[in-house]
């Protein structure tokens, strides 16, 4: 540990990055009733922290290494980092990127002067190809977050930290993939003010060290969650595993929705749009905040990056109000007689303000509703759906749905008396030009599809919903075919949404 105080302290990063504000969330701060400061590194000149440990651990090669030219496998901000790096030191540079990578990420990496290879559908082919490219060329292999150096790098963050707030921070909220920045950070924090708490944040799809600290040794994800690609990594690193099990007081965990609603509340108090992976910290932030009931603290926020890809900005919009808690869906039952519906908003929505309402003609018992309505807090979800109750109505709370937020929301039609034996499933796959096409050559034309749904989010990964009719005989061949396909799926065929209104 003292080692890498002394690496932090002697880091050579501010030959490249900056020294970046601790900025007041004024509102935030007001509506929290606590102190709520964000560390802007995505001001840095590559819009991300990762310029830190890149630069730091090339500034640190051996001139033979440096004559080899840098190589790394990164689906965005390691990739930049290294290549402005290498820039910097005129040095040749070969980045492995995901086939996957938005495009505006690639342009960025090139426009800095890096050769790019893309290969792959994650980041873990990605790197796998790296590997072979360095045996192949020889050139330094670069890692994202598992060197003492580049651990060294991210940690001089919590050195500004600790200089700009004078130590007087309760607690820090830091974004958590494969463990670089919290491991540097919370070293540094241990040595120096250990009453301050670090605090990790990780997505519930991708929460490798959360479950690495949990069991006492690195585990490996079989996935990782798309959305925030960021931290989308398998396994932590050894060396920030064991800091982290060290120096870190908690991981927290957090939806989608609430990482769509830091975005909102970080773009209130800045005006500035962080990517999924660098509103972590917000996201954790806010949820410890409200779990705990926490008055009058100074709690502290890394925005660690800002490369958003433009598209995502649909997606993200309509999430925050759920993330926030500002919104409530629901799948309500009424009766189908003339006089039902409008009986229905006389009486029990007067007084409420409606986000969303959709209703279609199902039979001639009953009609079933798919409407959003907005709330202040989870209280008044609840009485919401006690009122309905309380009133003869059958509802569902779909708040929390994924099926209902991602595809039912947007799909027009209903029930197929037509269709027969149906298997609803959801596939993911990677996106690409061409990408749906191909999904649907690899599904064949063994069975026919009875419902289609695909929407682009601007994500790495395009999202199906589809409806197979499967014959009685041919269960078995189903999950061959499933198991051959090759795509991530899940079956929704039992889900209540799904039994309601498709």
């Amino acid at each position: 540990m003292q080692k890498l105080i002394r690496q932090i302290l002697t880091s050579k990063v501010y030959e490249a990055a900056i020294e970046t504000p601790l900025e007041k969330a004024v509102g935030l701060s007001r509506e929290l009733n606590n102190q709520i400061l964000l560390k802007r590194e995505d001001l840095q000149p590559v819009f991300s922290f990762k310029l830190r440990g890149a630069y730091n651990k090339i500034a640190h090669l051996t001139d033979q290494e440096k004559a080899a030219g840098v190589i790394a496998a990164s689906a965005g901000n390691h990739a930049q980092g290294v290549a402005f790096s290498a820039r910097q030191l005129n040095l040749n540079a070969l980045i492995v990127m995901p086939a996957t990578t938005p495009l505006i990420k690639v342009d960025a990496v090139k426009t800095l002067g890096a050769k790019v290879i893309l290969h792959g559908d994650n980041y873990s082919e990605a790197a796998e190809r790296c590997q072979q490219l360095v045996e192949e060329t020889g050139m330094t292999y670069i890692h994202p977050f598992d060197d003492e150096l580049v651990i060294a790098g991210q940690g001089t963050v919590a050195d500004e930290l600790l200089r700009q707030s004078a130590g007087k921070i309760d607690a820090v909220f830091v974004p958590v993939g494969g463990g670089g920045l919290i491991s540097g950070m919370a070293a540094y924090f241990k040595a120096l003010c250990p009453e301050v708490k670090v605090i990790g944040v990780e997505p519930y799809d991708s929460d490798a060290m959360h479950r690495s600290l949990e069991e006492g040794k690195r585990v490996t994800l079989e996935s990782v969650g798309i959305f925030a690609d960021g931290v989308a990594v398998r396994k932590v690193g050894k060396q920030t595993f064991e800091l982290c099990r060290q120096h870190v007081d908690e991981i927290i965990r957090v939806s989608t929705d609430e990482l769509c609603g830091a975005i909102k509340s970080v773009y209130q108090a800045t005006r500035s749009i962080v990517e999924p992976a660098g509103a972590l910290g917000m996201a954790g932030l806010k949820q410890y905040v409200r779990q705990h009931k926490i008055n009058g603290q100074t709690l502290v926020a890394i925005n660690s990056g800002a490369n958003m890809n433009f598209e995502r900005l649909r997606y993200v919009s309509e999430r925050t109000q759920t993330g926030e808690g500002r919104e409530s869906l629901f799948a309500v039952t009424i009766p189908e007689k003339p006089g039902a519906l409008r009986y229905f908003c006389e009486h029990v929505l007067a007084d409420v303000n409606i986000t969303e309402f959709n209703y279609r003609l199902a039979d001639r018992r009953q009609a079933q509703l798919f409407m959003g309505i907005s709330i202040a807090n989870n209280h008044d979800r609840d009485s919401f759906s006690s009122r309905l109750t309380e009133q003869g109505f059958e509802n569902i709370d779909l708040t929390d749905n994924e099926l209902a937020k991602t595809h039912l929301r947007y799909m027009n039609g209903g029930r197929s008396p037509e269709a027969t034996r149906e298997r609803l499933f959801r596939f993911w796959f990677p996106e690409r030009s061409g990408a749906l096409t191909r999904f649907l050559a690899d599904m064949g034309a063994d069975w026919n599809i009875s419902l289609f749904h695909y929407r682009n989010q601007g994500g790495e990964f395009g999202r199906v919903l589809i409806g197979l009719e499967i014959p009685a005989e041919e269960e078995q061949k189903l999950q061959k075919f499933l198991t051959d396909l090759g795509y991530r799926f899940v079956e929704e065929t039992e889900d209540p949404a799904y039994r309601l209104f498709l």
